[in-house]
Order: structure tokens, then sequence, then C-alpha cells
């Protein structure tokens, strides 16, 4: 499995979430978004609608029609949405992450510190490939 680190420099997560998951959604794959915030978590909604005149469909955990959604945004870890891909937005490391098939971590400022000890926590565990990405000049760079 893989986990990608994503340090927000420039954009929130709300802004850099709708390209990661335009990608995910190319790909045929389906999107659990976790932020335990609930404001955030609107915010990452209406970015995703509002995508360029183009909207990624989503829908937010606990309706009827969870389980039909392509993004599911949620305060919790648990997929109903049958998807195989999980970006924590708000910088937190959650261990059920690594039944997922990838994971994107969003970290700023204030949760890097958190995202570093999960790096070298996830050093130690086999099958885990990790990636870190930063911001440059409004692109996404893989870090060596």
């Amino acid at each position: 499995m893989q986990v990608d680190f994503y340090q927000l420099s420039r954009d929130p997560a709300e802004t850099a979430l709708v390209s990661l998951a335009a990608k995910v959604l190319g790909s045929g794959q389906r999107l659990l978004v976790v932020a335990q915030d609930a404001i955030l978590r609107q915010r990452i909604s209406e970015s995703l609608w509002e995508r360029n005149y183009s909207f990624l469909a989503n829908g937010s955990a606990g309706t009827v029609h969870d389980a039909r959604q392509p993004i599911l945004l949620s305060n919790t870890v648990e997929p109903v949405n049958a998807a195989r891909f999980v970006a924590f937005a708000d910088g937190k490391w959650r261990d059920e992450g690594l039944a997922f098939d990838r994971v994107f971590l969003l970290f700023d400022a204030a949760t890097i510190d958190d995202a570093r000890a999960t790096w070298r926590s996830l050093d130690a565990r086999e099958g885990v490939e990790r990636r870190y990405w930063r911001q440059e000049q409004g692109n996404w760079v893989q870090a060596a």
C-alpha cells in the first residue's frame, strides 16, 4: 500500500483535494475523505462541486446514498462507498488507513510535527511505500 504525504504550503486542503479527487475518479477508483471538522468537510464539498464549472460528485456520510457516492466525506474511516483510496484532509493520521490501497495525508504547518512522526512510524511497516509531495510554483512535485 502507498501513503502519499502532501505538504500544504500554498493551497488549503479543500483546494488541493480537488485535483487529487479528479485523478482518483479518473483512474476508476472511489475516494473516502476524512476530516474531523464539519466545516472543513463542507468547504471540501463546495470545492468539489465548483471545480471549474465541472463538478466532482460527492456526498456526506450518514445518508441512505452513502454507498453510491464516488467521493464520500466523513469524520470516520468507514468506506461504505467501497473506496480503496482515502484522504486524511485534516493532517491527522489514522491507522485504519493501512487497510486501504492508497492514503493521501494532507498536512500544513500546524500538523507538520504529526506528519513527521507518522512518516517515521510508517518506515518500520512492511509493505508500506511512502512518498512526499510539496507544492512548487503551483504544481505538486515529488521530493526525493
